[in-house]
């Protein structure tokens, strides 16, 4: 049974360190030292940051072509090469722009829903720690975000301002169910699909640009640094969901199942509003029917198609065939 009026959580009593790197890799130690700077200077907050302006490369592309969702249509094909590396530059930022609104909007509210004990769990202060810490983590995921978006602007000499582009549609779509939800108990199930969606899914996402060793190394790097964090955000988002489970009304499955379905055709959709609107202000003629075009076909496919740590918490509450989902529209590694 939910319990919207669970009183506030107490202060962790100790918070994780900044993510583990190897000191001996230049990229790495370039992102965490900026970090740690951004903490320790944030009253010289218009100081050159020198460290990951040094290790960034040229000659690299921004962003993976293969993410592109109108990579293989005549309009972008026949595009200069210039304005196909400002494309891949924008993607790159409406990608960090995507994580931050989802850290922000989606997954600490939903992290703070579960350390006030609004599910009850019955988890003791162990995991009640936990998820406070996976709060902070988020906190620092946004500012290497924040930083691999920051440099590319000042590198490659083009505005790209985050302001310019409309939330996320993830965002968007769990702001919709929120707004759609009758009862503050089912604003709270969808805040748990949502989360859990988001963190059981996220190392898929991240691996996206994490295992693309053409693009830039800051890029690339940044999602390798924030998937180690992600790893464990994933056991305790699922450790959460299953102990809930338990306790919910048969009605309250059924809810939290249909907005489980919902999150994962949310995560797995390209964001063709934010597209339209880097085309838009890219000056890209014919951007909008290339996008009208690729909507309307089978080409479009999924941004995200790995779902095999969402397959496994369904089989381990046994809802495989309860969810509302298409399985055979992603690949899992659980049978």
């Amino acid at each position: 049974m939910i319990n919207p009026e669970s009183g506030a959580f107490s202060v962790a009593e100790r918070l994780r360190s900044l993510p583990e790197h190897d000191p001996n890799d230049a990229v790495e130690n370039a992102i965490i030292s900026r970090l740690a700077d951004n903490w320790n200077r944030r009253a010289t907050v218009r100081r050159r940051e020198e460290s990951l302006d040094d290790v960034f490369e040229h000659n690299r592309p921004d962003f993976p072509v293969a993410l592109l969702p109108f990579r293989n249509h005549p309009t972008y094909l026949g595009l200069d090469d210039d304005l196909k590396a400002r494309l891949l530059a924008w993607g790159w930022v409406a990608f960090n722009k995507n994580v931050m609104d989802i850290e922000q909007y989606v997954v600490n509210p939903g992290f703070s829903l579960m350390a006030k004990g609004v599910f009850d769990t019955g988890l003791d202060e162990s995991m009640e720690i936990a998820v406070t810490q996976a709060m902070v983590d988020e906190q620092y995921h946004t500012l290497m975000h924040l930083n691999a978006s920051a440099v590319t602007r000042r590198r490659r000499g083009w505005r790209m301002p985050d302001s310019v582009l409309p939330l996320g549609y993830k965002t968007r779509r769990h702001a919709h169910r929120l707004a759609a939800a009758g009862t503050p108990e089912q604003q709270a199930l969808v805040s748990l699909a949502f989360t859990t969606v988001a963190e059981v899914s996220i190392n898929a996402h991240l691996d996206l640009i994490a295992e693309d060793h053409e693009i830039q190394p800051v890029n690339r790097l940044t999602a390798v640094l924030h998937n180690r964090d992600e790893y464990c955000h994933a056991s305790v988002a699922s450790t959460v969901v299953q102990e809930a489970w338990k306790r919910f009304t048969a009605e309250e499955r059924g809810y939290f199942l249909a907005e489980l379905a919902d999150g994962m055709e949310a995560f797995a959709a390209h964001d063709f509003t934010t597209w339209a609107r880097i085309l838009e202000l890219l000056g890209v003629e014919e951007g909008g029917q290339m996008l009208h075009d690729i909507k309307n076909t089978s080409g479009s496919g999924r941004l995200l198609q790995d779902f095999s740590g969402l397959r496994q918490l369904c089989q381990e509450l046994d809802v495989v065939d309860s969810v509302p989902f298409d399985w055979s529209t992603v690949t899992t590694d659980a049978p």
